[in-house]
């Protein structure tokens, strides 16, 4: 299976107790997620986050309802956290979340790893992914970045590793 990376920084300036905090509220994903995705979580309250927690959504992209179901499967208060795809659009999706102390502030950074359903492959997989797939999670990361900033101050600044920028390709067996 053929697999891209994508990762990103945001400077929060809040410790990262408080951004991790944020992210222990589940519901708080439905106010990082675009409003053109639609999003919504279906899992009952209350949802402890810890390892072992499902969480299923339903989103819209691109008119096409869809539902996700992810695992947490790495849960470390205040430094990371990792959120795996059971059940969803991707044929694989692995999301670390790291909170790393900075200048007075956080780093909040994203490494996501994913790959297209099977049944696209060669060219056509290449294609959907440049045209559809990367630019859609820029855009769920640039509005992210702009919440952040809207939501604990300062100024949405998103930083894509160069490596990134085209999503690293990366084949796994």
């Amino acid at each position: 299976m053929r697999t891209f990376r994508y990762d990103t920084e945001i400077d929060v300036p809040r410790d990262p107790e408080q951004v991790f905090a944020f992210f222990s509220q589940a519901r708080n994903l439905e106010k990082l997620t675009p409003p053109w995705l639609r999003f919504e979580i279906l899992t009952e309250d209350p949802i402890d986050m810890a390892p072992g927690t499902l969480i299923d959504y339903r989103i819209r992209w691109r008119g096409i309802p869809m539902r996700w179901r992810t695992e947490i499967e790495v849960w470390e208060p205040p430094h990371r956290f990792v959120d795996v795809q059971l059940r969803g659009p991707y044929a694989f999706w692995h999301h670390t979340h790291r909170f790393e102390p900075r200048d007075g502030g956080t780093l909040l950074c994203d490494e996501v790893r994913y790959a297209l359903p099977v049944a696209l492959t060669g060219p056509l997989r290449d294609l959907v992914h440049s045209l559809y797939v990367r630019p859609t999670l820029e855009r769920i990361f640039d509005y992210r970045a702009q919440v952040f900033a809207r939501l604990f101050g300062g100024t949405a600044k998103t930083r894509m590793h160069a490596s990134h920028a085209l999503a690293r390709e990366e084949n796994t067996a």
